[in-house]
């Protein structure tokens, strides 16, 4: 029995085959959905987007990015490009946001590109049809740590008018004793500084928080917490728990319209 809560693969007995599923998906989605690959957003070679388009002409279309999670040492927007097959459908530009990855480099330096990543988008997306002004973004364990941070200042406009967080990671401090310290090395620095439960935040921002069912205690709690947070923080804040739904399966859905995870994001960004 899995005694770590962190440790996803422990607690997810298909893990390895829905990750296959997710990736066969996505290269179906890449091989049939019209877009634009490797857009640098920066300097390095793991700043990138992909963009997505719906079939409809682009102009002032809605914006969504989707940041990948793997506990931010693991994956890439490739592995996950059929999250893109719901943006799409609800009439959106998708924008499948790449990093480079712990331990090569530090957490402060993921959350700088990400943010690079999210001014790209101001700055550019109107060169490919797309409204920087109906920007949503979405993402997925470490990815909705690092989507917090497009939003988590509170004295400037973030731009971003809603924000779907799945099976996010709120608290660092934890992980400095799970399976992961081995592996990336979380400092005392970096929980002081990327905790996203330490923030203020922009107002203006809808924050959507869900979290499957079958998620591990701390997954359910520190989803409460953040949420609490944040309301007393002003922010308008939903909450959902995902039925029968792991840390994997429920973001396999984010890529199916018709699941639960999946209607939940389409309404996010019909809202917005």
């Amino acid at each position: 029995m899995e005694s770590d809560p962190f440790r996803i693969r422990g607690h997810v007995a298909d893990f390895d085959d829905i990750v296959s599923e997710i990736v066969s998906r996505s290269e179906a989605t890449r091989a049939t959905l019209p877009m634009a690959t490797d857009i640098a957003y920066g300097a390095d070679a793991t700043e990138s987007v992909d963009l997505f388009f719906p079939e409809r002409p682009r102009t002032g279309l809605p914006v969504h990015m989707f940041i990948h999670g793997g506990y931010w040492r693991m994956f890439s927007k490739r592995d996950y490009s059929c999250v893109a097959d719901t943006i799409t459908k609800s009439g959106a530009i998708a924008v499948i946001v790449d990093y480079a990855l712990m331990p090569s480099v530090r957490m402060g330096d993921i959350v700088a590109q990400v943010r690079r990543a999210g001014r790209w988008v101001a700055d550019h997306i109107a060169e490919h049809g797309g409204d920087p002004a109906r920007l949503t973004i979405s993402g997925h364990s470490a990815g909705a740590h690092l989507a917090t941070f497009l939003f988590n200042e509170p004295n400037i406009p973030s731009g971003v008018r809603a924000a779907l967080l799945l099976g996010g990671l709120y608290e660092l401090k934890p992980l400095q004793s799970s399976f992961l310290q081995p592996e990336i090395a979380i400092t005392n620095h970096e929980v002081a500084d990327f905790t996203p439960m330490t923030h203020r935040y922009d107002a203006a921002t809808k924050v959507d928080i869900l979290v499957g069912s079958d998620e591990t205690p701390p997954f359910h709690e520190q989803a409460r917490a953040f949420a609490g947070m944040l309301r007393d923080q002003g922010l308008p804040v939903s909450t959902m728990r995902l039925s029968a739904r792991n840390h994997m399966n429920s973001v396999r859905d984010l890529g199916l319209p018709e699941s639960e995870a999946g209607a939940r994001l389409a309404q996010l960004i019909a809202d917005s």
